[in-house]
């Protein structure tokens, strides 16, 4: 049964095994990502995010996803790329996942299931769905995919305390 962000794996965008549990103790801010999306430019505000409070224990989270319009056809190695070139991605970027769906990554199945969106949907409705996980591994809170990086702050520092 698993009972926490931290009983899960995935795999980093180079192809590298990853085990959520290495992050235990740290509150994460976990998004499917896309390329090619109206909401890119957010990887500038979830490297901000990552840059200032890095330190305290933030981890941003990135899965690549190219189920919403097809905007993320990308490799991994041309996803990583662009991120890097385009946006100075400096925070963890996993493998390109499906985040709905009968193929759903299991780590979104379980964030969908913890944290429903707007009227108990679980499904994720576009890219840069954001979930907010506290040191326990818990999901504290869902963000739509309009609700900006910088509009997280006040919630993460007070998860960071």
């Amino acid at each position: 049964m698993t009972t926490s962000l931290y009983d899960f794996h995935a795999t980093s965008i180079t192809g590298q095994p990853v085990a959520l549990a290495q992050f235990k103790g740290q509150i994460l801010l976990v998004v499917n990502t896309a390329s090619a999306c109206g909401f890119t430019p957010q990887f500038a505000g979830l490297e901000a995010l990552h840059q200032a409070y890095a330190a305290q224990g933030l981890v941003v989270l990135g899965f690549p996803c190219n189920q919403f319009g097809g905007q993320d056809k990308g490799s991994n190695d041309e996803i990583a790329g662009f991120c890097q070139l385009n946006y100075g991605v400096s925070f963890p970027m996993m493998g390109k996942i499906d985040v709905n769906g009968a193929g759903a990554d299991p780590l979104y199945q379980w964030l969908k299931a913890q944290a429903p969106g707007l009227l108990g949907t679980q499904a994720i409705k576009w890219n840069f769905t954001k979930f907010l996980v506290g040191r326990d591994g818990q999901v504290l809170k869902r963000y739509a995919p309009t609700d900006t990086p910088q509009s997280l702050v006040k919630d993460i520092t007070a998860a960071l305390t």
